[in-house]
């Protein structure tokens, strides 16, 4: 078993900006008090007008650094020699200029949200946009924020969601609402669109109309609206957090009070949402209603069509669609009605769930309007599509994923071939970067690596570079089958050879084959390195790292990664951190300091669940504490909401017969029955014979203890008549019920 010092390179975490836990129904010309009595006299002025980005004649829209100039405000000769450089556009000269004094510079409004929009309108990557970040960070430090206008914390915004950093964007946003500025609608739509989950990206844009709603239309700019790309961000968000309600109500809203007509991409953002509704019937409609609307589907339609689908696992609807294509048919919204038909035959309408019934409105005729148009719908002829629209290369990629989903390995393998044929005629066809990455991780999952590898350099031959994500499906693959070594000369062909650079995805794939190997050490080497490059870590990260050292017997090392993990705001400590920890301690029988890290969890707010009670029960077997595992087994029993599993219930039944507990093993098994779990009576049969085949034959044992132990021993008889040995319990009636107060197993006498 290899130890190690555990060593983690000091790494300042960034504290974020700013307190997200707002009140996003604030009056609209409502404001927080800043700490400076100069950013006090601000506010006020602030007040008594308008915001400049409400006016309809004020800002332009966060395109392009505005090029107009407000009035100077009273400032430092060296706040107008940084407002000079913003006006020569020498943006990287005055960033120099605000480094070299950010405690003092910028000191105006106007200067602070020029500076701030052209550090923004200049940003186009993570590296780019510290930048931007920087500055922030120093004028919410100095108590300054106040001195930005709504165009560049806009702007700010948009590029901070750009820059995927969408939580600084949703901090940035909401600070804007609670300061009575509206947003542009360009940096809302950016953050919503790049949230997670779905459901706070929901609320942001839920905050954003809420605002609008309030703000005197008088004061209303037209680019604070919501447009069609607006809604089709929101109602996006909507499919991906399976929310029908919210997606009906977006959509009528949007035309209804928004004025935002929907489009082809609203139509198929509506095909994603009925096949995370489970509505194939409506997902067949689809087409139809984008035709008769007088709108024109685009390749992306047919893709949502296929992958739905897809998603819902059947592949020859999904083959007759992309065939239907291939031979650039007109008519397919006819096979997608006899798709409607066979859907409407198979599902109950009463079994249809309820939430999933309110998509019914958009694209099914009401009950009282259908015995009106019946008739003309039956008679009504097929529409047909503007264009043939033959399937591209991410038609044909999504469909191999379906192949890839049910195990069709060769079938994957021969779409491949079948693409590159096509692709010489039709290069809309040809096989891109995520074809072959499908492919790879098809053989990955099916544990070929060699075809997996020769797939790599036939995409090197075809001309098509590999990314970061094809490098880590292979890394995948070689460390679940142990081959770390080749998972380490991969990833320096990775780094050095395609100069392709690592995420927190590549460390994480390593550090986890270390696990696999038992080499502790690795893992924290990988962490360091991870660190060294800036990549911060991630959940997984520090669990990963956590279960290196749980599994190689160190928990108390574990334990100060998680004591790191608290400290890092970038992650947040999850129910899968603690049960690592609990899971260390449990390993090595450490049963009372395990406890004690279940109550710590609770005190926290987090309910243990099925595995940190499948930990204490291997700790009590660990320690050789049968009694706990009573106490364990009533707790899981009382627990709300907990459903034992068979690595739970195979664990107490274990310590329970080991301790010649046979009647709350009897409990346990006859939980596991009713579960469908079959227990491995082979297995408890040779534990008995083993270990309690001499039980209650003391021929020398005192009439009490005999009496005492009587209703033990029918208990060890009706175990043995469920494990199939011979047993004096057939004639007599055996009940779960408790028949003595005391369980504990004497021993053999």
């Amino acid at each position: 078993m290899l130890r190690c010092s555990f060593h983690l390179q000091p790494q300042p975490h960034p504290s974020s900006f700013p307190a997200a836990a707002t009140n996003c129904s604030t009056s609209l010309w409502s404001s927080s008090s800043p700490s400076s009595s100069s950013s006090r006299t601000h506010h006020q002025k602030q007040k008594l007008h308008p915001p400049a980005a409400l006016s309809p004649i004020s800002t332009p829209p966060p395109t392009h650094p505005p090029d107009h100039d407000h009035k100077q405000d009273a400032a430092s000769p060296d706040d107008a020699e940084l407002l000079a450089l913003l006006r020569a556009h020498d943006t990287d000269a005055a960033f120099r200029l605000f480094s070299s004094h950010p405690n003092v510079l910028p000191s105006s409004p106007t200067t602070a949200s020029r500076l701030l929009a052209q550090l923004s309108f200049s940003s186009n990557n993570p590296n780019s946009f510290s930048r931007t970040a920087r500055l922030l960070n120093h004028l919410r430090t100095r108590g300054d924020l106040s001195l930005l206008d709504a165009n560049s914390l806009s702007l700010a915004a948009a590029a901070a969601a750009r820059s995927h950093n969408a939580r600084l964007a949703h901090s940035l946003l909401l600070y804007m609402l609670r300061q009575g500025l509206l947003p542009d609608r360009r940096a809302y739509t950016a953050a919503v669109a790049r949230l997670t989950p779905p459901t706070k990206a929901l609320r942001l844009f839920d905050a954003v109309l809420h605002h609008l709603r309030r703000a005197p239309r008088d004061f209303l700019s037209p680019s604070s609206l919501p447009d069609t790309t607006a809604f089709n961000a929101a109602l996006s968000a909507c499919a991906d957090a399976g929310d029908c309600h919210r997606f009906r109500q977006l959509f009528h809203e949007m035309h209804q009070e928004w004025n935002a007509a929907p489009d082809a991409l609203t139509y198929n953002v509506l095909i994603k949402m009925c096949a995370r509704a489970g509505r194939k019937d409506l997902v067949a409609r689809v087409l139809e209603r984008i035709l008769s609307s007088g709108l024109t589907p685009c390749a992306t339609t047919f893709h949502s069509i296929v992958a739905a689908f897809v998603g819902f696992g059947d592949i020859p609807t999904a083959e007759r669609i992309v065939q239907a294509m291939r031979e650039e048919r007109k008519d397919i919204c006819l096979l997608l009605r006899a798709v409607t038909a066979e859907a409407e035959g198979v599902t109950d309408v009463e079994q249809r769930d309820s939430a999933a019934a309110l998509l019914d409105d958009i694209l099914v005729i009401k009950p009282e309007e259908q015995s009106s148009t019946q008739e003309q719908e039956e008679e009504e002829e097929v529409p047909l599509l503007p264009r043939a629209y033959p399937p591209n290369a991410r038609v044909y990629t999504t469909l191999m994923k379906g192949y890839m989903n049910a195990g069709r390995v060769d079938d994957v393998v021969a779409m491949l071939r079948a693409m590159r044929r096509e692709g010489e005629t039709m290069p809309a066809s040809q096989p891109d970067h995520v074809t072959y990455t499908t492919v790879i991780s098809t053989l990955v999952t099916a544990g070929d690596m060699e075809r997996a590898c020769a797939v790599l350099d036939e995409m090197a031959a075809a001309g098509v570079p590999a990314n970061r994500v094809t490098y880590n499906v292979l890394l995948r693959g070689y460390c679940q089958q142990l081959q770390i070594t080749e998972a380490r000369e991969l990833f320096e062909e990775m780094t050095t050879d395609a100069g392709i650079q690592p995420d927190v995805v590549t460390y994480n794939t390593l550090m986890d084959g270390c696990v696999l190997t038992d080499d502790s050490a690795g893992a924290l080497a990988f962490f360091n390195e991870m660190r060294s490059r800036g990549i911060a870590p991630s959940t997984v990260s520090y669990t990963t790292l956590m279960k290196a050292f749980a599994t190689s017997g160190q928990p108390k090392v574990a334990h100060k990664v998680f004591e790191e993990m608290e400290r890092d705001p970038r992650v947040r400590v999850d129910r899968a951190a603690w049960n690592m920890l609990v899971e260390g301690y449990c390993r090595l029988g450490l049963l009372e300091t395990a406890k004690q890290v279940v109550e710590s969890m609770k005190e926290r707010g987090v309910q243990p669940d099925v595995a940190t009670y499948g930990s204490l029960a291997k700790g009590i077997a660990v320690a050789r504490k049968p009694g706990e595992a009573l106490v364990l087994w009533n707790e899981v029993k009382e627990a709300v909401g907990l459903v034992a599993d068979e690595e739970l219930l195979e664990a107490l039944a274990d310590v329970c017969v080991r301790a010649a507990f046979f009647k709350k093993a009897l409990e346990i098994v006859a939980c596991m029955e009713e579960k469908g779990i079959a227990p491995n009576k082979t297995k408890y049969k040779k534990m008995y014979i083993e270990m309690h085949s001499r039980m209650f034959t003391s021929k020398h044992a005192s009439q009490a203890r005999q009496d005492r132990r009587r209703e033990r021993k029918r208990a060890a008889e009706a175990f043995k008549f469920w494990l199939g040995l011979p047993n004096s319990y057939y004639g007599s009636e055996w009940r779960i019920e408790p028949l003595v107060q005391d369980d504990d197993y004497d021993g053999p006498s």
